[in-house]
């Protein structure tokens, strides 16, 4: 029988048990619960029957447990315990005092504008917590490590970003292409022509394997076109140095190729028109949607993409037509 009323022994009557047992009066238990004393008098009796013991027993004027009653008020304690625990809701985000780390994708050209000021700004808000800025990984391993929780944010601008992640947009820019002076583009004054772009060599932090992944080719792909990449560098960091050795075209986004153009003699053109604007956006994963560490993180985010907006002429508000909810999973 003990067997069986393990099994049937749910939270609500744990709690009564435990304020009975607690208590030691079947009045005092109806008042801490708000019940009526008949009530609680039927529930102890029916617990009696699923537990085959008394539990609480007549001294003199009083009620006492029986030892039965008094291993089952420990054990009751330690499960409504923890219960209570897992159930109550999540502590809010203390940034001064917080420890942890947060992972974050942004293996784009936002990223070397956009990361070394939110790092900044959180060491400035959260001193003990750190940022663990790595590289873009294979696709699927990216939407597994999102789902899985060790990815906290991506920061993307691909044309197609999976439905079911949550998305906030950030900022939307300029597409411009990048060359050294002694380019034969390099005194154009108006927008590369398409054609024109089709028939030079351009340097890409993106192989043609990823083109999908790419605004750039990811637009020609749209376009039915496709640009002759001759180099592709595994890092931002690394296309300037490149660059500043060939004749080769670099595409991206103007607030990168102005970044840039400070610290070498590059000359920025405007790119072909059909190529649009570069669209950046944040990426997570529902099973970190109503995190408070999260939230600020995100908040972080916003902000210094706002600055990043602020800094840029011509970096504009990104459309209002956010997925901020992500679709139910099928």
């Amino acid at each position: 029988m003990t067997r069986q009323a393990n099994g049937t022994l749910d939270v609500r009557l744990m709690r009564t048990l435990l304020t009975l047992l607690t208590e030691c009066s079947v009045s005092r238990t109806a008042d801490l619960l708000g019940q009526a004393q008949p009530t609680v008098s039927l529930t102890l009796k029916r617990l009696r029957e699923m537990l085959d013991d008394p539990l609480l027993v007549r001294s003199g004027g009083t009620l006492v447990p029986t030892e039965r009653g008094l291993a089952l008020k420990e054990t009751l304690r330690d499960i409504l315990g923890q219960i209570n625990t897992h159930l109550a809701p999540d502590p809010t985000f203390d940034p001064r005092n917080a420890k942890r780390s947060f992972r974050i994708i942004a293996d784009n050209c936002l990223g070397a504008v956009f990361l070394p000021q939110l790092v900044g700004r959180i060491a400035q808000k959260a001193p003990n917590v750190g940022v663990d800025a790595s590289h873009m990984p294979s696709y699927d391993d990216l939407l597994s490590q999102l789902a899985d929780g060790s990815i906290d944010a991506v920061i993307g601008n691909w044309p197609h970003p999976p439905e079911y992640l949550r998305m906030s947009p950030l900022l939307t820019t300029d597409i411009v292409c990048v060359v050294r002076p002694s380019h034969r583009l390099a005194n154009r004054s108006e927008p590369i022509r398409m054609e024109e772009f089709l028939t030079e060599k351009h340097l890409s932090p993106t192989s043609d394997k990823r083109a999908h992944l790419s605004p750039i080719d990811g637009r020609l792909i749209e376009l039915g076109l496709k640009r002759n990449i001759a180099t592709s560098v595994p890092e931002y960091a690394i296309a300037p140095y490149v660059l500043a050795q060939s004749d080769l075209v670099f595409t991206t986004g103007r607030i990168f190729a102005e970044q840039i153009a400070q610290a070498f003699p590059f000359v920025v053109l405007e790119a072909p028109r059909e190529l649009g604007q570069m669209q950046f956006y944040m990426l997570w994963h529902e099973c970190k949607h109503q995190s408070p560490d999260h939230v600020w993180l995100r908040q972080m985010i916003k902000s210094v993409a706002a600055d990043v907006r602020a800094s840029d002429a011509t970096a504009s508000e990104p459309l209002k037509s956010v997925r901020t909810k992500a679709p139910a999973f099928g």
